[in-house]
């Protein structure tokens, strides 16, 4: 039986930055919301947002299909959507996997 790993809050990834490099909390904390700011501003006018080595969030637009209720089986048009994907850069995948 294996645990569940245990997922790092926004608490803790600031304290780690923080003490990695021996910037204040409140200053790494500012930097996160910016970026997270910045993230969603590009993809949502259509760009795609980068972070090198890690990935990047883009926008794309999902169009109308037809599809089927799980629970009565009955056909049914799914509308057309824009959706946020995140795809993992190669470097990340090879450090981690």
């Amino acid at each position: 039986m294996s645990m569940a790993a245990k997922k790092m809050t926004k608490a803790q990834l600031i304290n780690a930055l923080a003490q990695k490099t021996g910037h204040s909390k409140k200053d790494i904390a500012t930097v996160l919301i910016t970026l997270v700011e910045l993230a969603y501003a590009e993809v949502k006018s259509g760009s795609e947002f980068v972070l090198p080595g890690l990935g990047k969030l883009v926008r794309k637009d999902r169009s109308a299909r037809m599809g089927r209720n799980p629970k009565t089986g009955q056909t049914m048009q799914i509308p057309a959507k824009k959706v946020v994907k995140f795809r993992v850069a190669k470097a990340c995948k090879e450090a981690i996997l």
